[in-house]
């Protein structure tokens, strides 16, 4: 089986590269995939993507015409895409997505799956890989969190791993936000255990995976 798989950034490109294998079994055995990281997550476009501009590198703004030219290719079995919440109802933002798909011709075999509210959820969701990735993390601050809670997630992580907090990423300003996403999934993400991890929109993902593979 062959999976294309869509992520909003680069840091959720980082993380998955090393969660694949772990549900999926290593590249090529038997099943392979191929990871596309974009430049945000943007949103759906009203015409569904009629006149998108390829070269931007949006994620939901591309998203019809992508599905649509995956479910017209020979060799592409599945399509994979994961996205943050943020803010959206997690409910409604997944009926969205459904309906782009459901509008293609022909329709592409596609499994959406959304973090709440952020990825860095995924990473709280295993408290033994992060701690073991940050000997030094916050326990105090651990322990407000509210497992795929809407808080501020990621800057609930970086007030327990990060020298002054998330206050300090955000003085700084980009590119240091982005920078240390991507140094947590490459860190952490090494790490998760898929069957320990207490998120439900993790066990959600890892189980979707799971049965894409089993039902081929």
């Amino acid at each position: 089986m062959h999976i294309e798989i869509l992520v909003e950034d680069s840091s959720g490109e980082k993380l998955l590269e090393s969660l694949l294998p772990k549900l999926l079994g290593m590249q090529g055995e038997p099943h392979s995939w191929r990871l596309h990281s974009y430049k945000g997550i943007g949103r759906i476009p009203k015409n569904l993507g009629r006149g998108a501009d390829p070269a931007k590198r949006i994620l939901l703004d591309q998203l019809p015409r992508l599905l649509q030219g995956y479910a017209k290719t020979p060799g592409i079995d599945a399509v994979v895409v994961v996205l943050d919440s943020d803010r959206r109802d997690r409910v409604e933002f997944l009926s969205e997505l459904k309906l782009v798909a459901g509008r293609c011709n022909p329709t592409p075999n596609v499994l959406f799956r959304i973090a709440v509210e952020e990825v860095e959820a995924w990473y709280l969701g295993d408290r033994e890989a992060l701690t073991g990735a940050y000997p030094r993390a916050k326990a105090d601050v651990l322990s407000r969190y509210v497992q795929d809670s809407v808080c501020g997630t990621w800057e609930l992580l970086a007030d327990a791993i990060h020298p002054g907090g998330s206050a300090a990423i955000k003085r700084a300003g980009w590119p240091l936000p982005g920078q240390k996403k991507h140094e947590w999934a490459e860190r952490i993400g090494p790490l998760l255990e898929p069957d320990r991890n207490k998120s439900p929109s993790f066990a959600k993902f890892r189980d979707g995976m799971r049965r894409l593979i089993l039902d081929q």
